[in-house]
């Protein structure tokens, strides 16, 4: 199963030019219809289960018919409250971990067998339709830079190796959250070296900065994780040369250590206390089995003294492993808000309403488009948890 989640966009990205799948309105909400790849099995490119990968696309129109916008799929919203009991085995928590957000990752036969069988792992068992809201809108006035492109969610069923073209007359967009925001680190030069050079090409990565941080049990589970994955997906090929060269591949995984070598423009949304990373990478169930962190985890304001020095100085971390980009990175973008969320473009309360999450008085919509039209310089970053007063989307 070596992925190669670009070449799955550019062929998704040649068919979806000859269809046109139906856009359907129901009330103030856009549902998109479906699409199957109906020619990817003459490429020997298929989901974990054999069935035919997918997308939805909702036609440009006007001014931006010809630019693109490719967003990989958020599987599911993360819960409000944690789905994890107080007491966890270590391999429902390797469960977990394969199986929440952005389509998450399978890092075993088992793992991926188990995902064969859900609509993680196979087109079978996914929605025929999908709500398109936040940076996916049609609406000029909830997403007034990008909704008259042409919008693309691609299904994420982690299992495929495609091959193609396309053709971009003007701009694209390669964009995903979580497992898919990591996937616009991995892919993004790629990407952008298979289009013609005067496209405008740049990369948006929305809670894909997972960081190589060691849990409250002092041992590394996130990279423990990616190096069976790595290992089970031979994804080693994917991963960016320079970096490979000088560190273990599993660590290239990460975005800190393959981020100074991209190349192409790229902007990196992501929460301080990313719900995720705080749930399965900081507090994983097994690094905390008497449940500790459990009422903490509800809600934030529920955390003491101690565990909120930890939250902090998770934020610490990140924002020095981020340093160098905000510091020398003349066309990259960054918007790090201090909300307990995951994933914050496709969902419009949080990409552009009237109670979005602001930093310096800016959405996240308006910070993204004065980036990617270099309007403005676009990089902020929030003041520390609790002082943030816009963030109405906490865990609790």
């Amino acid at each position: 199963m070596n992925v190669n989640t670009m070449r799955i966009a550019l062929i998704l990205l040649a068919t979806i030019m000859c269809a046109a799948p139906h856009s359907i309105h129901c009330a103030d909400r856009r549902l998109v219809s479906m699409t199957l790849v109906r020619n990817a099995s003459s490429l020997g490119a298929y989901c974990l289960d054999g069935s035919l990968p997918a997308y939805h696309l909702d036609r440009g129109f006007g001014a931006g018919r010809s630019n693109w916008l490719l967003q990989f799929e958020i599987i599911d919203r993360f819960p409000v409250k944690p789905i994890e009991s107080i007491r966890f085995s270590s391999v429902l928590q390797h469960r977990v971990l394969n199986s929440l957000k952005g389509g998450g990752w399978c890092n075993d036969i088992e793992s991926c067998l188990e995902r064969a069988g859900t609509r993680r792992g196979s087109t079978r068992y996914m929605s025929k339709v999908e709500v398109f809201s936040g940076i996916l809108s049609n609406n000029a006035s909830l997403n007034p830079d990008f909704y008259n492109w042409n919008r693309v969610k691609i299904r994420y069923c982690d299992g495929a190796s495609f091959s193609g073209d396309a053709k971009f007359d003007n701009g694209a967009l390669l964009s995903g959250c979580s497992a898919g925001g990591l996937a616009s680190f991995l892919h993004c030069d790629n990407f952008t070296s298979y289009l013609p050079k005067n496209a405008s090409v740049k990369c948006l990565s929305d809670a894909g900065f997972f960081l190589d941080a060691r849990d409250v049990g002092l041992n590394h589970t996130m990279r423990s994780f990616f190096k069976d994955l790595v290992s089970l997906q031979g994804a080693k090929t994917i991963l960016e040369k320079n970096c490979t060269s000088s560190l273990y591949p599993e660590l290239c995984f990460f975005p800190q250590y393959a981020l100074p070598h991209i190349r192409t423009p790229l902007f990196i949304l992501n929460s301080a206390y990313d719900v995720y990373q705080f749930h399965h990478g900081l507090v994983p169930p097994a690094a905390d089995p008497h449940g500790h962190w459990y009422h903490c985890k509800f809600n934030p304001a529920a955390c003491n003294a101690v565990q909120i020095d930890t939250l902090q100085g998770f934020r610490k971390y990140m924002l020095e492993a981020l340093k160098v980009f905000f510091n020398n990175s003349t066309r990259g973008g960054m918007f790090i808000n201090s909300c307990f969320a995951h994933c914050q473009s496709e969902n419009q309360d949080t990409w552009l309403a009237q109670y979005s999450p602001r930093v310096n008085n800016k959405t996240i919509a308006e910070a993204v488009g004065d980036w990617y039209f270099s309007r403005n310089v676009s990089k902020m970053i929030d003041c520390a948890y609790p002082c943030d007063k816009t963030c109405h989307n906490l865990i609790g």
